[in-house]
C-alpha cells in the first residue's frame, strides 16, 4: 500500500485534474468579485457628486494588477477595481474583503499555528502545506513561517499589555493546560476565559506559568487588575487543585468558588475500582443534576454513606470541595449548564492538539504559548453567548437566586 506522505499527496495533486476543486475555485473567484463590486458600488455612491461642469466626482478606472489568495482549496485569482478621483481630494477605493496586504485567507493563517502544535517544523511547512494549497505553497517558505511567528509573538506581547480599563465580566473559566516543549522542558498555559455582562465569552489570558502554581497565578490576576480589571467575577469555575485559588483570594477575594464537576468526576473515579466506577458516575451525576441544593445535599450524603468506609480516599477527595460543587445553585437556573464545568476551556483547546510528543523539532516555550494564542483568539470570534445572558445584570447588581431563581430584587453584594 503506497504511504500517503505529504510530498505523494502534493504530487497527485499537481499530476491529477480535479475537476470539483477548480469548479470551487471558479465559484470562489465569481463571489468574490461580486462582493468587491458590491462594495465599489457603495463607495461610488458615497461619492456621488458631480462637479462643476457635470462630470461624475469618482468614476471606475479599471483594476489593479490582478494577484493570488492563497486558500484552503488552493490559490484563487482575485482582481480589485481603482477609481479616478476628479476633485483633487485623493480619494481611492479599498477593498475590505482584499486589502492590499493580504495574501492568504484566514482560514490558512489559522492551519499554520495548528500545523505546529501538530509537530510540524519551521522547515516542513512546504511540504506539508503543498498537499493542501497546491503549487508548492508559494509565499510559504521557512523565512515568511519566521516572520509570521515573530509577528504573532508581538501581537500576543502587545495584547497581554491591553488596557482593561471599563471591562467587567460576571463569570470566569480557569484551567491549566500542559504540554512539553524542548526535551523535558514542560510548559504550562495558564488560560481564562470570561463572559461579559453582555453574554459574550471573550478570552481574559493566555501566559506561560512555568508551574501551576500560586505565585504564577498570583501574577497573572495581579497584572489583570494592575491594568484596570479592578472588579473581579462574581464566579470562577476551576479545578480543585490550582493554584489560582489561593491567588484568587489575595486578587479578587469576593469571587465565588465552583470547582468543576468534569474534573472532580474524573478525580473521584480515579480513586475507586473500575467494576464501581459506573455506579459512582451515576451517584455523581445525582448530585449535580438535582433540581434543587437541597436535593443534591441529600443525594451528596448517600454517596458519603455509600462508599466512605470501603473508599475513604474517593469520598474525601468528593466531601472537601462540598460547598464550592455545590455553589453553582446560588446562580440563575439558566446558567447551570455554562458553570458547572470548565467545559468553555476544554471546548476550545479540542482543536488546539498541544505538542505531547518528544522530538527535537519541538518549538520552544515562546512560539508554542504564541501558537496556542493565535488559534484561542481565532476560535473566540466562534464563541456565541451563553444561554439566558439576559439575567447577566441580575448577576451584576447582586441580586439574591436561589435554586437557581430570583428570590429578592434587593442587591446583596458586589464582587472586588
Amino acid at each position: 500500500m503506497t504511504k500517503s506522505t505529504p510530498t505523494a499527496l502534493s504530487q497527485q495533486g499537481n499530476n491529477v485534474a480535479d475537476p470539483l476543486t477548480d469548479l470551487l475555485r471558479d465559484g470562489a473567484r465569481m463571489l468574490i468579485a461580486q462582493a468587491v463590486e458590491a462594495e465599489l458600488q457603495a463607495f461610488m455612491a458615497q461619492y456621488s457628486s458631480r462637479l462643476e461642469d457635470g462630470r461624475r466626482t469618482v468614476v471606475r478606472n479599471g483594476y489593479l494588477p490582478g494577484r493570488t489568495i492563497q486558500t484552503g482549496i488552493g490559490d484563487v485569482e482575485v482582481k480589485v477595481p481603482k477609481v479616478r478621483d476628479r476633485s483633487g481630494q485623493g480619494l481611492k477605493f479599498n477593498s475590505s474583503l482584499l486589502p492590499p496586504y493580504l495574501k492568504r485567507a484566514r482560514s490558512v493563517d489559522e492551519l499554520l499555528p495548528w500545523l505546529y502544535l501538530r509537530g510540524i517544523s519551521t522547515g516542513d511547512y512546504q511540504e506539508a502545506l503543498a498537499a493542501l494549497l497546491g503549487e508548492q505553497a508559494k509565499g510559504l517558505s521557512a523565512n515568511t513561517i519566521s516572520r509570521l511567528k515573530a509577528k504573532w509573538l508581538a501581537e500576543h506581547t502587545k495584547w497581554r499589555q491591553r488596557d482593561l480599563n471599563g471591562k467587567r465580566y460576571v463569570y470566569w473559566w480557569v484551567d491549566g493546560i500542559y504540554s512539553n516543549v524542548r526535551m523535558d522542558d514542560k510548559l504550562c498555559l495558564l488560560v481564562i476565559i470570561g463572559v461579559t455582562d453582555q453574554g459574550h465569552k471573550e478570552l481574559i489570558a493566555v501566559e506561560d506559568g512555568y508551574r501551576e502554581s500560586s505565585d504564577s497565578w498570583y501574577e497573572l490576576l495581579a497584572g489583570l487588575r494592575a491594568r484596570g480589571l479592578t472588579t473581579g467575577p462574581e464566579l470562577a469555575v476551576g479545578d480543585g487543585s490550582l493554584g489560582f485559588w489561593n491567588a484568587l483570594g489575595r486578587v479578587y477575594p469576593k469571587t465565588r468558588h465552583q470547582r468543576c464537576w468534569v474534573h472532580k468526576t474524573a478525580n473521584v473515579l480515579n480513586k475507586m475500582p473500575k467494576k464501581l466506577q459506573l455506579k459512582a458516575k451515576a451517584d455523581l451525576h445525582d448530585i449535580w443534576m438535582a433540581e434543587t441544593k437541597e436535593d443534591a445535599s441529600q443525594a451528596f450524603d448517600r454517596m458519603l454513606a455509600r462508599f466512605e468506609d470501603k473508599y475513604p480516599k474517593a469520598m474525601e477527595c468528593l466531601a472537601k470541595d462540598r460547598d464550592e460543587l455545590l455553589a453553582f445553585y446560588d446562580f440563575p437556573a439558566e446558567h447551570w449548564v455554562h458553570i458547572r464545568t470548565t467545559n468553555p476551556i476544554e471546548s476550545a483547546f479540542a482543536t488546539v492538539r498541544l505538542r505531547s510528543k518528544r522530538s527535537r523539532n519541538c518549538g520552544s516555550r515562546d512560539t508554542t504559548l504564541t501558537m496556542v494564542f493565535k488559534l484561542l483568539q481565532s476560535a473566540e470570534k466562534r464563541w456565541k453567548k451563553i444561554k439566558g445572558f439576559r439575567r447577566l445584570a441580575e448577576v451584576v447588581t447582586g441580586i439574591q437566586f436561589k435554586n437557581g431563581i430570583k428570590v429578592s430584587d434587593q442587591p446583596m453584594r458586589m464582587a472586588a
